[in-house]
């Protein structure tokens, strides 16, 4: 009996068995997620909105994914330099999240002739997490109470003001030059490496004015330590009631909304993507998370990666738009 075929036979099913059970292994380790520490890369110095928003996450999802989650703090060049190493250097694996802002995300590619990395293509959407509205405020000193006197006083020129903002290209600095073009005023731009060394400055009356995020400017509001102006969205804020809108306060059709929301390395598996969407959108679910969320100056906000990746390429456009009209331009 020739031994030979048989023998062939079983080589090819044996291996096809062993293919088989590779399979599965390959499955198991993306079930498996996460299986090491997290690493959160916020692109801004600690202080700021974006630094606290990642700070009430980490918390949560330490808790439900079930290992230690660490802030790295990477700041500089408007939120370029944390979002391009997650971007061109992390792993595709899921471990390293990037708390993505409107600024890199939307407005840089305008913004910066070149950019180190692109977006569109080297990031991938996992969830919205905020979208806010800002508050115009100055320092007690400056002496205006209302959007009129601060207008009146940077027209006459008797004072050289200064509007200090998080970054070039973040929503700070567009929302102020927008403000310059509509009103005809020429109050200067300083930039920081955060909003919160930024909102220091203004505290400390080395800057008048800034356009912040309600969240992380309401307490010095709230104890007279800075007076608010204005809020940049169409309705008034809950948590300013008394606030006018700016055009309740005689800017018609001013408005202005920035976002947040996580993303990780393109070429992380879909798998991972989901599962990290559906743990945010649990925790944003939780009502106790709600409060804490909403002291920050934002609603919740969660949804689908497709609904984030669909936000950044309207506003990819949309606030691209207001650094062509207004004239801003980098580097």
């Amino acid at each position: 009996m020739n031994r030979q075929p048989w023998n062939r036979s079983i080589a090819i099913a044996g291996a096809c068995l062993a293919l088989v059970g590779w399979v599965p292994s390959v499955n198991f380790a993306q079930e498996a997620y996460p299986s090491k520490t997290i690493r959160f890369v916020v692109p801004y110095p600690p202080g700021g909105p974006t630094d606290l928003m990642a700070r009430l996450l980490q918390t949560e999802l330490q808790t439900r994914l079930g290992v230690s989650v660490i802030i790295d703090n990477k700041g500089g060049a408007g939120g370029n330099v944390g979002s391009a190493e997650v971007a061109k250097q992390a792993p595709a694996d899921g471990h390293t999240l990037l708390l993505a802002a409107s600024g890199p995300m939307a407005v840089n590619t305008t913004l910066y002739k070149s950019m180190p990395f692109n977006p569109a293509s080297d990031l991938a959407p996992v969830i919205q997490i905020s979208s806010f509205p800002l508050v115009l405020e100055v320092h007690p000193k400056l002496g205006v109470t209302t959007v009129k006197e601060y207008v009146a006083l940077a027209k006459s020129q008797k004072t050289e003001l200064s509007f200090a903002s998080a970054g070039n290209g973040t929503p700070q600095h567009l929302a102020g030059v927008m403000f310059n073009t509509q009103m005809d005023i020429n109050v200067a731009h300083i930039p920081y490496r955060g909003a919160g060394p930024a909102l220091n400055d203004l505290l400390g009356g080395q800057v008048n004015v800034m356009f912040d995020i309600l969240g992380s400017s309401l307490p010095y509001i709230q104890a007279g330590k800075l007076t608010a102006l204005a809020v940049t969205s169409v309705k008034r804020s809950p948590a300013l009631p008394n606030v006018p809108t700016m055009a309740e306060a005689g800017v018609p059709g001013y408005e202005f909304t920035g976002w947040h929301g996580i993303a990780v390395r393109s070429g992380t598996p879909p798998a991972i993507i989901d599962k990290l969407n559906q743990t945010l959108n649990a925790i944003f679910n939780n009502p106790d998370f709600h409060k804490k969320w909403e002291a920050l100056g934002t609603p919740v906000v969660g949804g689908t990666a497709a609904q984030f990746g669909e936000l950044i390429k309207r506003d990819t456009v949309r606030l691209g738009k207001v650094v062509k009209d207004t004239g801003v331009t980098l580097d």
